[in-house]
């Protein structure tokens, strides 16, 4: 019975998944709703930073491996001695074992190369002085909109830059880390890959005044951290936020809501579920009154 019902969930969730393929389809497109804004992207995917395998075959495999909060916290240490580690430097936030299979797995996707009993990322020439990739920023940002494309069938872009199309737009454009359209509606995300010691107030009013700009109907503020946000992020909101205007409230754990549609999240538990929680959340307070049937 018990495996019966998880067939029958798994069909539930590719049904909901192809509804929205053809929902995706009868909507406008995410081009639309930004010109609707008065905007339009003139830049976005920057590969400068972007550490993926160059063999596409290992695309997925990454992807799901981006899943994992541990990889990911590897992979930015990876980044900060890319030029030559060993894997003793390298093991802070998982064990001895899962470092090498980690090591093992980037020198399988042709990552790493191993020279002298050192390891470093390949892209990086030997007498090369700067960093070939300077932070893990540009790489998460792919990886949250490949959550968004994968796991809700959304229609997103990642490093994105936007300039005004007409006087329509009320902002002046600039960096969007992360736009998609989800069921027509626009979303936005701020993607922070620092940990909450590392932002500042300015960088919380810069979101929200993109966001206030692009006029999303849904905006995310996504910090990669498994701490808690009530500590810091949560007061820097509150302060950064128009006295009279809405406050943040625990939605569920350290997923925080701000008045209607936008939302604090970080990556504990899972990315996709937290941000499952979210459009859950704003799609059921957005739903239509259930029609009241006569006697």
């Amino acid at each position: 019975m018990e495996q019966a019902g998880l067939e029958e969930l798994e069909l539930l969730r590719e049904e909901v998944k192809r509804l929205r393929t053809m929902l995706s389809l009868c909507t406008p497109s995410l081009e639309a709703l930004l010109k609707r804004r008065g905007f339009e992207i003139y830049r976005k995917a920057p590969g400068g930073d972007l550490l993926l395998p160059a063999d596409g075959k290992f695309l997925e495999g990454w992807y799901e491996a981006m899943k994992h909060y541990s990889f990911r916290l590897f992979l930015r240490d990876v980044i900060k001695h890319q030029e030559g580690f060993t894997p003793e430097s390298v093991t802070r936030y998982a064990t001895a074992g899962v470092t090498g299979e980690y090591i093992r797995y980037l020198s399988e996707t042709g990552i790493l190369e191993e020279v002298d009993g050192h390891y470093r990322l390949k892209r990086v020439p030997p007498l090369k002085k700067k960093p070939g990739i300077k932070s893990f920023g540009t790489t998460l940002e792919w990886f949250t909109a490949q959550v968004l494309l994968h796991e809700f069938q959304a229609q997103a872009e990642w490093g994105v830059k936007l300039k005004k199309k007409s006087r329509l737009g009320r902002g002046i454009g600039g960096d969007y880390d992360v736009i998609a359209k989800v069921d027509g509606m626009l979303l936005y995300m701020e993607v922070k890959s620092s940990p909450p010691k590392q932002i500042y107030l300015n960088e919380i009013k810069a979101f929200l005044e993109r966001a206030e700009g692009l006029a999303p109907d849904i905006s995310i503020f996504f910090m990669d951290t498994e701490l808690r946000m009530k500590d810091k992020i949560v007061p820097m909101f509150e302060e950064a936020l128009p006295p009279s205007g809405p406050r943040p409230s625990r939605l569920y754990k350290e997923i925080f809501s701000i008045g209607d549609g936008m939302f604090i999240i970080n990556a504990k538990g899972s990315v996709a579920m937290n941000m499952e929680r979210v459009l859950g959340n704003y799609f059921s307070s957005h739903r239509p009154s259930p029609l009241r049937l006569k006697d």
